[in-house]
């Protein structure tokens, strides 16, 4: 009753009916949305390719070996090495962060002389994290 008193019958209504605009919103929204593209979060890296006839580095970059065998050949990670290329890997591990572990693995019948030039230039180097490894060989000497 209060309606039909507020306005008088016949009059034009003053109102916009908003319905038709807000279907027109909405239909557009979803037509906005669908046409997104989606989102990827990938990052492109060139990754090497696994080549047979690359060697791999020659320094490990958590530990390393040093064997002196009973001809007094050195090796490193198994591989034959001078000295001074020997000096050389040590100043490169030095460089590294964090510093690799070296493990030195003379045999029982290396000579001493060998021996004792390689605990020379690793220290020379400052080499600060090495270990002896294969004591339990010296036990019968």
């Amino acid at each position: 009753m209060a309606m039909a008193a507020a306005t008088a019958e016949g009059e034009p209504m003053m109102d916009i009916n908003t319905t038709p605009l807000i279907d027109v919103m909405l239909v557009l929204l979803i037509m906005f949305i669908i046409t997104i593209p989606i989102q990827t979060h990938a990052v492109k890296l060139d990754l090497p390719v696994n080549d047979q006839n690359n060697p791999p580095p020659d320094i490990d970059p958590i530990k390393n070996e040093v064997y002196i065998s009973p001809q007094g050949v050195i090796l490193w990670n198994a591989k034959p090495v001078s000295k001074l290329l020997l000096r050389q890997y040590l100043d490169q591990t030095t460089a590294m962060s964090p510093v690799p572990e070296l493990h030195l693995k003379p045999d029982p019948a290396a000579p001493y002389g060998e021996v004792d030039e390689v605990l020379a230039i690793t220290k020379h180097a400052r080499i600060t994290k090495m270990g002896f490894v294969g004591n339990e060989a010296y036990a019968n000497f």
